[in-house]
């Protein structure tokens, strides 16, 4: 845990930002994805999509690895106890989020025959359809977008409120500030 909890590391800061800014720009791509005919243009949409999504499933696994040697992040604010435990919620809501979404994407390519590749670096190469898979892979990544936008919104939400209202620090930490 941190000795300052008005201070957080540069590690700390780096890894929510990278993680939170690349898990919503892929999270576009993939809603504006879900929109588009088949075509070259998806296509070069899916490989953006699938390959940040891997990325960001190795900087969640470092960033969930650093908090557990770093510790719960001490609140700056002094909110009621519900509220509290709501920012914990989504917190972990969002955590795990940064595992299964990628996790389900490469399941679900995986389990429908096709390679798995970081920009053309194959991670995972083309095999046999795994039906039971894909269709696990599909129902985990397409049915989460509704619930993580309204858990992303809250998060943002419970920022603004500390920031606006509480007049705490919270959002200026976040910034290494």
């Amino acid at each position: 845990m941190q000795a300052d909890p008005n201070k957080l590391s540069r590690t700390t800061i780096v890894m929510h930002w990278l993680t939170g800014l690349s898990f919503m720009g892929v999270f576009i791509v993939g809603l504006i994805m879900a929109e588009m005919e088949r075509g070259p243009d998806k296509s070069f949409l899916m490989g953006y999509h699938k390959s940040i999504g891997a990325i960001i499933l190795a900087i969640a696994l470092l960033r969930i690895i650093w908090r557990l040697k770093e510790g719960t992040l001490p609140s700056l604010g002094t909110s009621a106890p519900w509220q509290e435990k709501m920012a914990h919620a989504v917190h972990g809501i969002l955590m795990l989020a940064t595992l299964a979404m990628p996790i389900s994407g490469i399941a679900m390519s995986a389990g429908g025959g096709r390679a798995v590749d970081i920009f053309g670096w194959e991670i995972i190469s083309k095999g046999d359809k795994i039906e039971w898979l894909q269709e696990l892979g599909s129902t985990v990544h397409h049915s989460a977008v509704n619930i993580l936008i309204a858990v992303l919104v809250l998060h943002i939400i419970g920022a603004i409120k500390h920031h606006v209202i509480d007049k705490d620090r919270t959002i200026t930490r976040m910034l290494g500030r």
